[in-house]
């Protein structure tokens, strides 16, 4: 699975993208960011606050509940606003 992360997420991270292998338990955009969470502090920090993120999975938007699989591409970024 891939992952990429943008603005305060990839400076709270410290990275912009990663390849991961969750367990296999991790089936849902949810379960992903709570097995992340528990890769570090940066990873804690950066998603303590989930409602302040935005998900895509293979370059769709995605709620919490969407499934997640190891061949994807996930995305974490804040909000967008336009203007």
């Amino acid at each position: 699975m891939k992952l990429l992360y943008f603005a305060w997420l990839k400076t709270k991270t410290g990275v912009s993208e990663e390849t991961v292998s969750p367990p296999s338990e991790v089936k849902t955009v949810a379960e992903l960011l709570v097995w992340l969470k528990q890769r570090g502090p940066g990873y804690e920090d950066a998603l303590a606050d989930i409602d302040a993120l935005r998900i895509a999975v293979n370059q769709e938007y995605a709620d919490f509940t969407d499934p997640v699989a190891p061949g994807d591409e996930v995305a974490l970024f804040p909000p967008v606003t336009g203007g």
